[in-house]
């Protein structure tokens, strides 16, 4: 997929600040754990979902109808990561219980990933979250057996 047009910049962050909308800020948070978004090949629909399945936004990304692209998860893990850094003090200000996290799944259900986890102490945006964790330990325990 080509980099996103300034279209699809803009609409997906008309998403965020409507899914934002939903949960503002107040002094009782909601226990919504995760924001599920759903990207759709086919139809380019970007759906958010709440823990329950129940549906908080969806719109058409026009340049992702009819998208053919092997990489296109990829693709757009790549922009909706980008779009959720760029828009982190809405993001980080929503009226849900921390920490919560922003998950890219496919058509079934799948994560495909995790694009922004926001925590009242650290921001994490990045790639596999706990990647190269098992390697790390099994350093740490090797040179401390030593």
């Amino acid at each position: 997929m080509t980099h996103p047009s300034e279209q699809t910049t803009q609409q997906i962050d008309r998403a965020i600040r409507k899914i934002a909308q939903k949960f503002p800020y107040a002094d009782d948070t909601a226990f919504v754990t995760d924001i599920h978004l759903r990207a759709t090949q086919e139809s380019g629909e970007l759906l958010a979902f709440d823990d329950d399945d129940n549906e908080i936004n969806r719109c058409v990304i026009e340049q992702w109808i009819d998208n053919k692209d092997e990489d296109f998860y990829e693709s757009v893990t790549d922009v909706l990561r980008n779009r959720l850094k760029h828009s982190h003090e809405l993001v980080d200000s929503m009226g849900i219980m921390k920490p919560y996290s922003f998950v890219l799944e496919d058509e079934d259900k799948e994560t495909i990933a995790e694009l922004y986890v926001a925590d009242d102490e650290t921001i994490i945006i990045g790639d596999d979250l706990m990647k190269d964790l098992d390697e790390d330990l099994d350093e740490f325990f090797k040179k401390l057996f030593e």
